[in-house]
């Protein structure tokens, strides 16, 4: 019953997004437009095609992707602390952007293809990719998950510490955009983009639901998914994968989102009272939808040409959330 509940919520969540913003349409407009009927004003149509459509699908990959890879990383580190980011992707990510914001002066005459906003993507990718591929060669080698924890909060450090370096030598316009890039935004892609986007997320999905059976073995330790049958460093290996594979082309394609993948697998737990990841995951993946939806609403500060920053208002709206889970609760559910 929840999971209707939830299906419910996510469509009328959807239908409400694409309504509100610096122009209201209509909801009966938005279901014309959408069915193949031209709405009364063109414009409206020009608004829902090319901006908010885009940004509502980009909304919901974002929400349940991190809420997927928070999940993923919570298990395997049985940390209720432990987010997505945790293996320094974000970090990485973070680095390929300012280097190519910031570091464009250090490739003499090629400042005019690191402005151009492709160039962004393809160097965060860049970025978690190669964090990523170091803490799967760590990894294979290293027997705990605590270790590769502190692994992966050791190239975060060592990033932000070259881009701390950067910022320092970087000129005020290049320091202000990589700023604005840190805020976070949905509201910048292309259908063209948002197609490559859907593919690698797609590909981290898929890689999470072939490891839900070793996520369900290793909420009781090692020792006990081995003797279920499990193999350790493969089952590591994939959670690490899909883990990486969202984080990497959301921070590549929406910047640092901060706080959802943390807090979502908690109010699944609280919300299904389970914790079999055959539910847990798909659960996640609507109230992940659910809540950056409501937070991308929200930022667009309706009849206002004004948006705020989206990690802004997901950090605003999260965190006394789980602060309230806490007090109620006085334990984590896990």
């Amino acid at each position: 019953m929840p999971f209707v509940g939830l299906f419910i919520g996510l469509f009328l969540i959807w239908l409400l997004n694409l309504s509100l913003g610096s122009v209201s349409i209509p909801l009966n407009q938005i279901i014309n437009s959408m069915i193949g009927t031209n709405s009364v004003k063109q414009s409206w149509d020009q608004i829902l095609w090319v901006y908010r459509l885009p940004k509502s699908i980009t909304a919901i990959l974002v929400g349940s992707g991190l809420g997927v890879a928070g999940l993923l990383m919570q298990t395997l580190f049985r940390n209720p602390l432990a987010g997505p980011y945790v293996l320094g992707l974000s970090s990485g990510a973070s680095l390929g952007v300012a280097l190519c914001i910031m570091g464009a002066s250090l490739f003499g005459g090629m400042e005019f293809i690191f402005s151009q906003k492709w160039s962004y993507a393809i160097a965060a990718s860049l970025g978690s990719f190669v964090v990523l591929l170091c803490v799967l060669l760590l990894a294979a080698r290293v027997k705990d998950h605590m270790a590769i924890l502190i692994i992966g909060l050791m190239f975060a450090s060592i990033t932000a510490g070259v881009v701390s370096v950067l910022s320092f030598f970087a000129s005020a316009e290049a320091l202000q955009q990589y700023i604005f890039w840190g805020f976070g935004s949905l509201g910048n892609l292309s259908w063209h983009e948002l197609y490559w986007f859907l593919g690698f997320y797609t590909s981290g999905i898929l890689v999470s639901l072939t490891a839900i059976k070793a996520l369900n073995s290793l909420q009781l330790g090692e020792a006990y998914a081995r003797s279920m049958g499990q193999n350790i460093q493969k089952s590591r290996f994939l959670i690490i994968l899909g883990t990486s594979l969202l984080c990497g082309v959301i921070t590549a394609f929406a910047g640092p989102i901060a706080f959802i993948g943390l807090a979502i697998p908690h109010l699944t737990r609280q919300l299904f009272k389970t914790s079999d990841h055959k539910i847990l995951l798909p659960a996640v993946l609507l109230l992940g939808s659910i809540v950056m939806l409501i937070c991308d609403t929200i930022s667009q500060l309706p009849s206002s040409e004004l948006i705020l920053p989206i990690n802004a208002i997901t950090a605003l709206i999260g965190a006394p959330v789980i602060i309230t889970l806490l007090v109620r609760n006085r334990k984590i559910v896990f």
